[in-house]
């Protein structure tokens, strides 16, 4: 495959799993359009056109051209400075990599992480939240993660590709689009009783079954096995970790149990307090889960995968439900 193809791949599996919905999908992608059609011409060379047709500002190609060759790419969850030094080296000893790709973002991908967070609206709008309510929630927390991000060295890792000639490629909420619709489907057929039975079923899932011998698998952080479940929203799409003070208005809105990667503390007493189970299920783990089913798709394909930097590598060989 070329490298612009397996981009593209990713770009359109993500959609298809949105929570947004085709039709807000079309919409977002109309108000970008919308807003480039009214920029002067000198503005115009700093926009990023990508988003033209790619709702994820943290999916992006880092470094090539897109039409590279793509047979054996080295793939993970961080994939950052010495990730790239390990493909390189790996070269040297006879790999044939072609290119690295990575789940969390880097470069400008990782400058513009807060632009896809607006997706978390749609997610605690279709939990039961007012979507007024679910817009003042997440507005202060994107100027929050905007304003931690801007001063990280976000180019590091790409420079470290560039210099070593190594296409580089991000998929990110792509990815966790993958992994959060297929959890919910999962969750919702598997009709769990108490919070004691979604762990049950989170480890029937490969990935959470291997974290689980790494120490790393499901646990419960707020509530108790034996406590019931009641309706159940799985959390692990849109960026990074919402506001603290959703699990308010998600328990308002009849929602027992929270499924996440990870969780603040803050976030974690907030749901304790408003007395909604929180069962965190892992973050590579879940990252690995979002991975594998795009990844499963460019094997297929004749890319050969070789994991590295915590993925769990489980194969499937079909699509997400």
């Amino acid at each position: 495959m070329k490298l612009k193809d397996i981009y593209t791949l990713a770009v359109e599996m993500g959609m298809r799993c949105d929570v947004r919905g085709e039709a807000e999908l079309k919409a977002i992608l109309a108000r970008a359009e919308k807003e480039y059609d009214k920029l002067e011409e000198g503005e115009r060379e700093f926009f990023d056109r990508e988003t033209l047709w790619n709702p994820f500002h943290d999916t992006r190609i880092l470094v090539g051209e897109g039409d590279e060759e793509v047979r054996v790419a080295l793939c993970g969850v961080d994939m950052e400075t010495p990730e790239i030094l390990l493909a390189d080296r790996l070269r040297e000893k006879g790999e044939p990599i072609d290119a690295v790709i990575a789940h969390h973002p880097e470069g400008k991908a990782q400058a513009a992480l807060h632009g896809v967070m607006d997706l978390q609206v749609d997610l605690l709008h279709r939990a039961g939240v007012p979507v007024n309510v679910a817009e003042g929630l997440m507005s202060a927390r994107i100027s929050e993660v905007e304003r931690a991000i801007a001063p990280v060295n976000h180019q590091r890792a790409v420079d470290a590709a560039r210099l070593l000639g190594i296409p580089f490629l991000c998929i990110h909420t792509a990815a966790a689009n993958l992994v959060n619709h297929f959890l919910q489907n999962h969750l919702d057929e598997g009709r769990p009783g108490t919070v004691g039975d979604v762990v049950d079923l989170l480890l029937k899932i490969p990935e959470y079954h291997e974290a689980r011998k790494m120490k790393a698998g499901p646990r419960v952080v707020a509530g108790d096995k034996k406590r019931r479940a009641g309706r159940i929203l799985v959390d692990m799409t849109g960026g990074t970790s919402g506001s603290d003070r959703a699990y308010e208005k998600l328990a308002a809105a009849g929602v027992g149990t929270v499924v996440c990667m990870h969780i603040q503390e803050k976030h974690r007493k907030n749901a304790q307090d408003n007395h909604v189970n929180v069962v965190v299920a892992g973050h590579m783990a879940s990252d690995s889960l979002g991975l594998n089913l795009f990844l499963d798709e460019i094997e297929k394909q004749g890319v050969r995968i070789i994991p590295a930097s915590g993925l769990i590598r489980c194969k499937r060989g079909v699509r997400p439900n």
